[in-house]
C-alpha cells in the first residue's frame, strides 16, 4: 500500500520525534534526488518498467537504501514531482549538499533513467540540460555522464 509523504516522514523520524518534526536533512535530500531521477523518468511519453527500476537501483545505490524504503521513496517522489512547478527547491537542496563529483554522478543516474529505453526523445534531452544547468555541471562533465550512461545502456 502506499504511503502518504507524510507517512513517510514519520516512519523515518528519530525516536522520540514528535508528528510535527521536520524530516532530517539526509531524508530530504534523498527526496530531491529521487525527484529529479523521476522528472528525467516522467519526461517519456510512456514510462516503462526499466526506467523505474533504473531510478530505483539508483537510488539504492546512491543513498544505500533496502528495495522497500526505495519504493517508498519514488512513490513520495512520484507525488512531489506531480505537485512541483519547478526544479530549483531540489537542485538547490543537492548543490547544498552534493560536492562537484557526486552532482556528476547523480547526473549520470539520471542519464541511465533516460536510457533505460535504449533511447532519448527530445524532451528526454531538454530535461537533463535544464536540471544539469541548475546542477551548475561543467559541459564536459555533462557530455561524458551521457556517453558513460549511453554505453552502458548499449545505446551507442
Amino acid at each position: 500500500m502506499l504511503k502518504t509523504l507524510k507517512e513517510l516522514f514519520d516512519s523515518i523520524a528519530p525516536m522520540g520525534a514528535t508528528q510535527e518534526a521536520v524530516p532530517s536533512t539526509e531524508h530530504r535530500l534523498q527526496l530531491a534526488a529521487a525527484v529529479l531521477l523521476v522528472e528525467v523518468m516522467r519526461s517519456e511519453a510512456d514510462i516503462d518498467a526499466k526506467a523505474r527500476n533504473t531510478v530505483l537501483s539508483s537510488l539504492r545505490t546512491k543513498f544505500s537504501l533496502t528495495s522497500d524504503e526505495a519504493d517508498r521513496l519514488v512513490d513520495v517522489a512520484e507525488s512531489t514531482a506531480r505537485e512541483a512547478s519547478d526544479y530549483f527547491a531540489f537542485t538547490s537542496r543537492i548543490n547544498e549538499a552534493f560536492g562537484m563529483e557526486q552532482k556528476i554522478r547523480m547526473v549520470e543516474y539520471m542519464w541511465q533513467v533516460a536510457y533505460a529505453d535504449g533511447t532519448l526523445s527530445a524532451h528526454e534531452n531538454h530535461v537533463m540540460r535544464r536540471i544539469s544547468d541548475l546542477l551548475y555541471i561543467p559541459h564536459g562533465a555533462y557530455v561524458h555522464a551521457k556517453q558513460r550512461a549511453r554505453q552502458a545502456a548499449g545505446a551507442g
